[in-house]
């Protein structure tokens, strides 16, 4: 399945429609610098509390040295699949807003620049998958991050694979429909609430 296009109660924009994550990926395909660039550059102009943009990230392309470290810092379920991508990109972010300045949204900026990272790589033909399964205080030290640099989640990017290249409940994850709570469940209040 290389499509999943969601189901919406109102229009959106395509490329958010279609972006989906897959754990399915082609071990064949390589990443180029120029994809790699307009990732982090989409990446680097997302909106950031009093501009202290505290989002830092790491970049291995699979086959380098830092590929396989990065790996080796995955859950074992993520480290079933991944290696396939074409790329980890490692998101940290200062735990004090940045290496200067205090901060109280530093998680919630990365998030941002993650997620503007994700649109882009789809807006290439990409495909992403954010892995939370990382042992978070390892991969940093392993990456030699100061103190106050925590690592955050892992994006892999590549290429996406028919589902039958997995197995078991990672192929049963990967051929399940999409799913998102209704929009009465998470609106709080407003839509005649």
């Amino acid at each position: 399945m290389t499509s999943k296009p969601a189901i919406t109660a109102a229009p959106i924009l395509e490329v958010l429609q279609e972006r989906w994550s897959p754990r399915s990926f082609d071990g064949t395909f390589e990443i180029s610098d120029a994809q790699v660039l307009s990732i982090l550059e989409a990446a680097r102009w997302a909106p950031s509390a009093m501009n202290v943009q505290p989002w830092r990230f790491s970049v291995a392309k699979r086959g380098s040295e830092l590929f396989g470290k990065v790996a080796s810092h995955l859950s074992g379920f993520n480290a079933a699949w991944s290696p396939k991508s074409a790329a980890y990109v490692v998101v940290s972010a200062f735990v004090n807003g940045n290496d200067v300045e205090h901060g109280t949204t530093t998680q919630f900026d990365a998030g941002l620049a993650t997620s503007q990272l994700m649109i882009q790589a789809h807006a290439l033909g990409l495909h992403t998958h954010v892995m939370g399964g990382v042992d978070h205080p390892g991969l940093a030290a392993e990456l030699g991050y100061p103190a106050n640099l925590a690592v955050l989640v892992v994006v892999a990017i590549g290429k996406v694979a028919p589902a039958d290249e997995l197995e078991g409940p990672a192929r049963d994850r990967e051929l399940a429909p999409r799913e998102r709570l209704a929009l009465d469940e998470i609106v709080l209040h407003g839509l005649n609430k």
